[in-house]
């Protein structure tokens, strides 16, 4: 899997920043080291979700199919969710990339409100092109809510939440906003309900302006 290149960053106290990788204490030489393995089983892991599908996706298949150790899985992600995390990470880089420093209305350079539509109309694009997967890279409860990529959506969300409506509660305005969001929430309406995406779009854009007009 490429690494994406850097992008520029917003600044400022609510500024949120991409995931890292790895540790600031690693040396030169196992930080290279390790992006090798890295992205060798995560090309291993990419090719057994292509011809099994997800579910079938286990530590110990990866290993197999890299010729590896089951402990260097481990080692390397943690567990199950660990490697599904990664391997949304380079699609979730670079969806951070559009919000952060990409072109208007999701990018820096719209109001606040039109920044708000495009990011949850992005969102929910981004959640239902790779579905099963964040379904399956969804962290446990005590997880959920803590982990890397959620925060910094949720900073991102609450910035501009912050702007469109000054008097409100923004994290907890913004935390709802988040959940309706969610991949589990996505997959219900896409699958179990047969709503098309433009639904979901549309319902999103009436709760940001409902949520802007009550401000």
């Amino acid at each position: 899997m490429p690494t994406p290149s850097p992008f520029p960053l917003p600044s400022g106290p609510d500024a949120p920043v991409l995931m890292e990788l790895t540790g600031p204490d690693d040396t030169p030489a196992l930080r290279a080291d390790a992006v090798r393995n890295r992205a060798r089983l995560l090309e291993a892991a990419s090719r057994f979700v292509a011809e099994h599908g997800v579910d079938c996706l286990t530590m110990e298949a990866v290993a197999k199919s890299a010729g590896v150790g089951k402990g260097t899985v481990f080692r390397r992600f943690g567990d199950r969710t660990g490697l599904l995390m990664a391997l949304l990470d380079h699609s979730e880089q670079a969806f951070q990339a559009g919000f952060l420093s990409g072109p208007p209305p999701l990018g820096p350079g719209a109001p606040a409100l039109d920044r708000l539509h495009a990011f949850g109309r992005a969102t929910l694009r981004e959640a239902a092109s790779r579905l099963e997967l964040y379904l399956a890279a969804q962290p446990d409860g005590a997880r959920r809510y803590s982990n890397p990529p959620y925060q910094v959506r949720l900073t991102h969300l609450t910035m501009l939440v912050r702007q469109v409506a000054p008097d409100g509660d923004a994290e907890l305005l913004s935390q709802a906003l988040m959940a309706s969001l969610d991949p589990a929430l996505i997959h219900h309406c896409l699958r179990r309900r047969a709503m098309p995406l433009e639904r979901l779009e549309a319902g999103w854009s009436d709760l940001v302006d409902r949520c802007a007009r009550a401000a």
